[in-house]
């Protein structure tokens, strides 16, 4: 919530909310997947799947919509197609907001550091 106010004060150690990372990805972990897309672009077009959707859970997506357009007016069937992809939203927003304040945190060390030395 405070997220506004905190860029405008320390705009030195905030970062915006579309800034690429600056530090290694790999700084502080001994082994780290990448992140990889399951569903291609071609299947997201053929879909007609919404640009916001198209993300790293647009495979679960596109799963949840096709069974909601097989069984309707039945959707109630596709409740286990529905949990899966909200359970892939949701860990993808905590992943998100992890990396963030991985972020923020090795801006205020760099911050810190280049004060000390």
């Amino acid at each position: 919530m405070g997220n506004a106010l905190t860029h405008y004060l320390k705009p030195d150690v905030m970062p915006g909310a579309d800034v690429v990372t600056t530090f290694d990805p790999m700084l502080g972990f001994e082994s780290r997947k990448e992140r990889v897309m399951v569903a291609t672009t071609e299947e997201m077009e053929s879909a007609k799947l919404p640009l916001d959707a198209r993300d790293y859970c647009a495979h679960l997506a596109i799963a949840y919509r096709a069974c909601r357009t097989d069984t309707f007016p039945f959707v109630y069937k596709c409740a286990h197609q529905k949990h899966e992809y909200l359970t892939c939203e949701y860990e993808d927003y905590v992943l998100r907001m992890k990396e963030f304040e991985r972020e923020r945190r090795l801006l205020e060390r760099q911050k810190r550091l280049n004060k000390a030395a």
